[in-house]
């Protein structure tokens, strides 16, 4: 049996919701999988992938197997890479949901999808881009002894999600290789505010908080200094007319959430980048992705 796996991309934290924040976008990865003997893998899209068991996607699936106790003995995986890698769209977690979820089907679904996303999460360490991923919509998680506990809620049309991607990657390693080790209970109280508020005013339409809900203490301000020309993109975002802009993940992407109404919005921000330095950068307009991961055939 042959399946085909379309996995979205994923915008995580939102500013202020620090592993704990993330929504599912409308890009995707595809992956075919078969069982076969051996590890046979293709890109199908000239995308570099490693095409031996460090693969993410046959690591993953083959760990499910073990986990069911069922013999391994190899899979024939074709990969379609949409999703930028590192640059904070979600191209890992794409890799361990697509393996998840794929080799769960061809072993007959014995795990429901709750857990794997807690298997997702032990993988990632986080359930913020792994748990959109599979769900779709907008996720409030926490991950909390092996197990997530999250809320999706779903975001329909008054809204689009516009990715400016740079031409340089940023390893969320180094991302987080940053960021201190302690807060003060100021900025603390700070992030605590504007990510229920980012949350909230997503999934009720009240769009015009979000300029003040994405802002952030806790990562924001010493990852945007690892991305050139980054504050001078948030500014013209606003500039445009922007409800908000901020890191997606740990980064390189900047994401400005729009009203749908502004179709040009990203036709004038590509158009605007070479002004600033930038004219390598591309510029994605997406919608919410409310589906998540899907089977497409069998």
């Amino acid at each position: 049996m042959a399946i085909k796996v379309r996995i979205p991309a994923t915008s995580a934290n939102l500013g202020p919701g620090f592993d704990s924040i993330g929504l599912a976008v409308n890009r995707y990865n595809y992956v075919t999988m078969e069982e076969a003997d051996g590890c046979q893998i293709i890109s199908l899209d000239g995308a570099p992938v490693p095409t031996d068991e460090t693969n993410l996607v046959y690591s993953t699936a083959k760990s499910l197997y073990e986990l069911c106790g069922v013999p391994f003995k190899g899979l024939k995986i074709g990969q379609i890479n949409n999703i930028p890698f590192a640059r904070g769209l979600g191209s890992s977690s794409a890799c361990i949901i697509g393996g998840l979820k794929g080799a769960n089907r061809l072993l007959g679904n014995p795990l429901a999808d709750d857990d794997l996303i807690n298997l997702a999460a032990d993988l990632e360490g986080h359930p913020d881009n792994s748990t959109p991923a599979l769900t779709g919509g907008l996720v409030t998680a926490v991950f909390e002894n092996h197990r997530v506990w999250y809320v999706k809620q779903e975001i329909h049309g008054e809204l689009q999600f516009v990715a400016i991607v740079p031409d340089f990657e940023l390893k969320t390693s180094l991302a987080r290789a940053v960021l201190p080790d302690t807060v003060s209970r100021r900025d603390g109280i700070f992030n605590l505010s504007r990510a229920a508020l980012m949350s909230v005013s997503l999934y009720s339409g009240n769009y015009h908080n979000l300029r003040v809900a994405v802002d952030d203490r806790l990562h924001q301000p010493y990852r945007l200094g690892m991305i050139r020309g980054g504050k001078q993109v948030m500014a013209l975002c606003y500039e445009l007319g922007a409800y908000a802009v901020y890191i997606s993940g740990a980064g390189s992407t900047l994401m400005a959430i729009v009203d749908s109404k502004r179709q040009k919005f990203g036709e004038q921000l590509s158009d605007r980048l070479p002004e600033l330095g930038l004219p390598g950068w591309q510029v994605h307009t997406m919608g919410i992705d409310n589906q998540g991961t899907v089977i497409e055939r069998v």
